[in-house]
């Protein structure tokens, strides 16, 4: 990954927040719990799966860069929802971490050197784990939502019709 294709998608990472609380916006509130279909999410539930999955992605990174052969731990998202009970958590609360923990990194990634990006960890999920693949995972991570959001909004109102 060249410098100029790494500051594109810290820009697209940083960007991420306001791009998730736009597609929120367009979410009708009594659609809010409502879940398109067995074992897809609420857009409840996707706000907070995204500030859990914010603070250990605010995690990860770190561990990249500053330990020695890191391991970074993979876990069942769709289990937390299930056993944090999404849609008993405070969503505003949520969307504030997401906020918090995306413009508490972005200076750090911004500082990142060549080799920092290049330091390497394994993932209990997918193996071999780098700085420069965390940044392509998260950089999307936000927008998928985002379209997620957009999906869930589509699919209630084609219900109704």
């Amino acid at each position: 990954m060249t410098p100029a294709e790494r500051d594109a998608m810290i820009a697209r990472y940083a960007e991420g927040p306001a791009l998730l609380r736009q597609a929120l916006s367009e979410v009708p509130a009594a659609a809010m719990k409502w879940r398109p279909g067995p074992g897809k999410w609420s857009a409840h539930e996707v706000i907070i799966h995204c500030a859990d999955s914010e603070t250990n992605s605010h995690m990860r990174i770190r561990y990249l860069v500053a330990e020695p052969e890191p391991l970074i731990v993979g876990y069942d998202q769709d289990a937390w929802a299930r056993i944090f009970d999404y849609h008993s958590l405070p969503l505003e609360l949520a969307l504030t971490t997401i906020d918090a923990v995306r413009a508490n990194t972005v200076p750090l990634l911004r500082r990142l050197t060549e080799a920092d990006w290049q330091k390497k960890g394994r993932h209990t999920e997918s193996g071999s784990y780098s700085g420069e693949r965390w940044l392509e995972v998260y950089a999307d991570h936000l927008e998928v939502h985002a379209r997620q959001l957009r999906r869930n909004v589509a699919a209630w109102n084609e219900r109704k019709s």
